[in-house]
């Protein structure tokens, strides 16, 4: 337990931490449950001043893709006809491998030939560190098929005394080239890689070649090649066993890999360079090398020609401790609902000292979600926030703690409220072409103004009137918060008959639909971001509906509108109707009476997107192949069709079968990122088109899938081919699997959380901002000694400390189990730098840290 400050003030003392459960030996057994969780989120922003076409039509059909080394795993919609296209796509994902770069590549879309490839933008990842959370300007960088390398080599050489015939001595090199990992795919397949070794000296280059490997990205070569060092001539029977001094430092392995094109020109992956001299001191060495670019990449000096793009990316690295280690911190931010006053809790602490408060706000609101206390601790945060507000019409229009925490609990447990609501509207916004633009400075020749108003009445009608009769399907604790703010409101400012229905709209109608509605991408209702077209569409009709809400719950009975053509616009709807609907449905929301979501009755649609199956049955000539389908799932059954849109459905998989979900081995089929769907009939093996895309659908059909009966315990990683299971050989269909099945999530949660991996991030941001604590913990102890500011007032006036003595017991407490954390987490990365011998597969050479 930390000790007390020395300089405490009177009346303080230390808070004893929360009682900690038992915890394992951090570096002995346990250690090896740890996990280690990548993502990355971010947005995509914008390109600037592109390399213009040579000739009359300069301008570019642009988009960008993000790429895990070389494997695609994000691709944004295509910016017509635009040097400086502006993307504004924003990204969420889980990353499921190791990777040397986090790449962007700006492309030029070419409908009859293949896509140029503008420049990219490389960042290591030891670098991503380095920019996380800002916005950046990223100077393109040009692409050379030479540098566009990944994966590592495992190679082993020795020397070898060889006697010829004469009776002579000379030297041998051994090199034996054993595998390759992670090489790139090539067109979306596995490659087909060989590799050449080269000895390269002064007036030397003898080169061999391995065999070609079919279909695979981690081939296994096990070939050996043997050159002559050293000219037998040299040394006699009597010489010393040893290389030349001069020739020694001049001799190297070259291991370059290529993918054979077959009728086309062979692809370079990459190579490595290994001196002979690594054999001065060991008669063998053996190590994994990464891949490099060929002579460096060929780097151009000209860099600045390419143009910019325009990046936010923040990158997280976890390495998730056993759960027993964090009892002591989920107890004290448990319990901060409970702790009066809320701002002397953890958890508004934690937002407190956040450089960035929504970092703060993604794993607090979810773990309080996962234990059901985030309706007490909103309710907390938001009461303080009205002690602020002096003015009823600003109420909850502010960036607070308790605003972003709403906005992000709207996110995660409204998805599927936005979805039957919105996006049958939004799908018909999006592909239709009908022109809503009734700006008259922004009218383009040819428009009707009078028609462009009709269309655009016609779409804010259309959703004004489901979003007023979407209130069954509101969520639960959506109904419970916006219940205590109405509450809250009216005690607040108990004079405003309109305030109770403001501080609901505010939200409800100010920060979700609105803001659904103009991105409807950021809440994964379309793939990508609309075209400006449709853009300018969904601002209009988002500004209207925002304004409705706004306006009925307030019964003005003018509008806001600055602009002139939106003020005539809105007189359409400043009707009694309107103002009655918004009011009701606000009612509707903010009560307390149980409400059945349309989620038990109709199935909620979780995910969808093309990918590859394998044929149930047999074709014509008697061979199984592998079919572009369109895959949907929603919470009753898993169907594929052969187009997207498709009401027929090809193959239908009810949830209620499905056994289990796992990984399919690449051998089976020498295909990466495959899964397998095992259910009651045949195990339906299907391809991903990226590692990022397998892993999101191996997670969300396990999630859906989790409460079945009769769940497998085991299952077989490989397919069932030519009357035997490739991985055990056992020959029936039917044999039990040989390896036990990847542990589920546990069966009891309504909210997918893990909520180890959100403590160790909360861990980590308290980790990071200890400064920030200690800062706190000082302007406590200034408080309450001298009873107001004595130091500057930077030092601490930018903290809420409403109780000096409750805040300094509660920071007490996070160093204390802050402290405790730290200590496994040392010894784990310890064991880890230890573990990993330079060379190993896992920390191969070449790697930088």
């Amino acid at each position: 337990m930390a000790a007390a400050a020395p300089d405490a003030p009177a009346g303080f003392s230390e808070a004893p931490a929360p009682t900690a459960t038992a915890q394992p030996e951090a570096g002995g057994e346990d250690s090896r449950e740890v996990r280690v969780l990548q993502s990355l989120r971010g947005k995509i922003c914008e390109a600037k001043n592109l390399l213009p076409y040579l000739g009359p039509n300069k301008m570019r059909d642009c988009f960008c893709t993000i790429n895990l080394d070389q494997e695609e795993v994000y691709r944004t919609q295509v910016v017509e006809k635009s040097l400086s296209p502006f993307f504004s796509e924003e990204f969420y994902f889980e990353i499921p491998r190791t990777f040397q770069y986090l790449s962007f590549y700006v492309y030029d879309k070419n409908v009859l030939q293949r896509d140029l490839r503008i420049g990219k933008v490389a960042i290591k990842k030891e670098d991503l560190c380095n920019h996380s959370g800002k916005e950046t300007w990223f100077s393109l960088q040009p692409v050379d098929s030479n540098s566009e390398v990944q994966g590592k080599v495992h190679l082993e050489l020795k020397l070898n005394e060889l006697i010829t015939e004469n009776g002579t001595v000379c030297q041998q090199l051994v090199v034996h080239v054993k595998a390759c990992h992670g090489l790139p795919l090539i067109n979306g397949q596995s490659c087909d890689p060989y590799a050449t070794v080269s000895l390269v000296g002064p007036s030397r280059n003898d080169q061999k070649k391995t065999k070609v490997k079919k279909k695979t990205s981690n081939p296994q070569f096990n070939e050996i090649f043997y050159f002559e060092v050293t000219r037998s001539s040299s040394y006699t029977r009597k010489s010393q066993f040893q290389v030349e001094e001069e020739d020694i430092e001049k001799l190297e392995i070259r291991i370059d890999l290529w993918n054979n094109g077959n009728l086309v020109q062979d692809v370079f992956l990459g190579e490595i360079k290994v001196p002979v001299n690594v054999l001065r001191n060991d008669a063998s060495h053996q190590a994994w090398y990464l891949l490099q670019p060929r002579d460096n990449g060929n780097k151009s000096s000209k860099t600045d020609d390419l143009g910019s793009l325009r990046l936010n990316i923040c990158y997280t690295e976890d390495y998730v401790l056993p759960s027993e280690y964090y009892g002591p911190l989920k107890t004290l931010l448990l319990k901060s609902p409970d702790v009066q006053p809320i701002s002397a809790s953890a958890a508004y602490i934690l937002g407190e000292i956040c450089r960035d408060k929504n970092d703060a706000v993604l794993p607090l609101v979810r773990l309080l979600l996962h234990h059901d206390k985030l309706v007490p601790f909103a309710t907390a945060v938001a009461e303080l926030d009205l002690k602020e507000t002096q003015d009823a019409n600003t109420i909850f229009r502010g960036n607070s703690l308790a605003t972003r925490c709403l906005d992000e609990m709207m996110k995660i447990v409204g998805g599927h409220y936005l979805k039957v609501t919105l996006k049958p509207i939004l799908d018909e916004i999006c592909e239709s072409s009908k022109s809503c633009e009734i700006d008259p400075i922004k009218l383009k020749e040819g428009d009707n103004v009078e028609n462009n108003k009709e269309n655009l009445r016609y779409y804010v009608d259309k959703l004004f009137s489901t979003i007023v009769k979407s209130s069954m399907s509101c969520p639960t604790v959506m109904c419970d918060i916006f219940y205590s703010l109405r509450q809250m409101a009216t005690q607040r400012f108990p004079n405003d008959p309109h305030v109770q229905y403001s501080a609901v709209s505010s939200f409800v109608f100010l920060r979700f639909f609105a803001v659904a509605v103009v991105s409807p991408h950021t809440f994964h209702l379309r793939p990508h971001h609309p075209d400006p077209q449709t853009i300018r569409t969904l601002t209009l009709i988002s500004k209207t509906i925002q304004t409705l809400g706004s306006w009925g719950s307030l019964s003005k009975s003018k509008s806001s509108f600055k602009e002139t053509f939106m003020c005539e616009f809105f007189k359409m709807f400043q009707e009694e109707g309107y103002i009655m609907a918004v009011k009701k449905f606000l009612d509707e929301i903010s009560s307390t009476e149980t409400k059945e979501s349309s989620g038990t009755s109709e199935p909620v649609h979780l995910k969808e997107g093309e990918m590859y199956k394998r044929a149930q049955g047999r074709t014509r000539i008697g061979k199984k192949n592998f079919k572009k389908r369109w895959f949907c799932l929603t919470s009753r059954e898993l169907t594929y069709h052969k187009q997207p849109g498709s009401k027929d459905a090809i193959y239908t998989i009810p949830v209620k079968n499905i056994l289990a979900v796992e990984k399919l081995e690449e051998s089976s089929f020498n295909k990466k990122n495959m899964f397998q769907v095992i259910h009651t009939e045949k195990p339906l093996y299907v391809q991903a088109n990226n590692c990022v895309e397998a892993n999101e659908w191996i997670d969300v059909l396990c999630r859906v899938s989790r409460c079945n009966q009769n769940r497998l315990s085991s299952y077989h990683p490989s397919a069932y081919l030519n009357g035997n299971w490739l991985c055990c050989l056992e020959t029936s269909e039917n044999a039990l699997g040989c390896k036990p099945c990847t542990a589920g999530v546990p069966a009891d949660i309504q909210i997918d959380i893990d909520e180890d991996r959100e403590t160790e991030r909360i861990y980590s941001l308290f980790t990071l901002s200890l400064l920030k604590l200690h800062k706190m913990e000082e302007a406590c102890g200034t408080i309450a000694v001298y009873q107001g500011p004595q130091k500057e007032p930077d030092d601490y006036s930018n903290f809420v400390i409403e109780d000096s003595v409750t805040t300094f017991k509660t920071i007490q407490q996070i160093k204390s189990v802050i402290e405790k954390l730290d200590e496994p987490h040392e010894k784990y990365r310890k064991k880890r730098s230890s573990s990993a011998k330079y060379g190993s597969k896992e920390n191969p050479i070449g790697k930088i840290f």
